[in-house]
Formats: C-alpha cells, structure tokens, sequence
C-alpha cells in the first residue's frame, strides 16, 4: 500500500518565463517552489547581465554558482562544527581539571 502523503504530483514552476512541469511528493512542494524561484532568480541576474547568451549557457552558470554558494556554505558549517568541538573539549577539560582540583580538595 502506498503511503497518500507520499504520492508524488504534478507542481507546475516558472523559470526564466518557461514553465516545467515537475512531479514531487506533497510534502517536499514548498521546498520545490522556493528552489525554483532561487534558481530562477539567479538565471535573471546572469542574463540581465548581458555577458552569457543562450538557455543553456546560462543554465550552466547559474548552476556554477549555486553549487559554488552551497560548497562555500558547507565549508562554513564545516570549520563552525570543528570550532563548536574544539570549544566543547575546551570546556570538558576545564571541567575535569575543576572537578579533579575538588576532589583533592575534599581529601
């Protein structure tokens, strides 16, 4: 049995005047919207720029920076986690070496 909130159906999205018929799950339509309106503002700008002609090259560009944005975005994150980490130990062994200190004290 399928699951009814999982059925996929049709969600129309307008890119650079063109409409795409996409098929997606309920659940996942919002995201799709607001993912096209994102690509489809990033293709406007590469165009009204005036530089890339053509669909398709224009395409590849704003799919160049897109793909550059999230890898920039998840070298952030990465070096943020490995920040958190080295704090998180920090404050570990602030907390062992304050507790080890009350033990002796208590002795």
């Amino acid at each position: 049995m399928s699951n009814p909130q999982q059925e996929a159906s049709t969600v129309v999205v307008k890119i650079l005047d063109r409409e795409y018929q996409i098929s997606c799950p309920p659940s996942e339509q919002d995201a799709l919207l607001k993912s096209a309106r994102y690509l489809d503002e990033n293709m406007r700008k590469i165009k009204a720029r005036g530089t890339i002609h053509g669909l398709e090259k224009v395409s590849v560009m704003a799919a160049l920076n897109i793909t550059h944005e999230l890898l920039q975005k998840n070298r952030q994150i990465n070096e943020a986690r490995h920040s958190s980490a080295q704090q998180i130990k920090y404050l570990e062994d602030k907390i062992e070496r304050a507790l080890h200190s009350a033990r002796q004290i208590e002795l």
